[in-house]
């Protein structure tokens, strides 16, 4: 299907490469990520990147430091 569908290839190669920089921590990778994404005609991701600018060190920094909060979600809401 992705070679007969250059949308869903693009979106499969972003949706891919994101998820490397979350599992390997690579933060200072998603400058060339948005930039990337922008290049591309797919307006959900284009949603997506906007939303990222506008907190884009906080995002850098969740991809990249080892700390979380994951422990404690569960409990903040109860």
């Amino acid at each position: 299907m992705r070679t007969q569908c250059a949308e869903l290839d693009a979106l499969t190669r972003h949706v891919s490469s994101f998820a490397a920089m979350l599992t390997g921590r690579r933060g200072e990778r998603l400058p060339d990520w948005l930039d990337a994404v922008r290049q591309d005609d797919l307006p959900s991701l284009h949603t997506l990147a906007a939303g990222i600018d506008r907190d884009r060190d906080a995002v850098i920094a969740g991809l990249t430091l080892p700390w979380n909060s994951g422990l404690v979600e569960g409990h903040l809401n109860r």
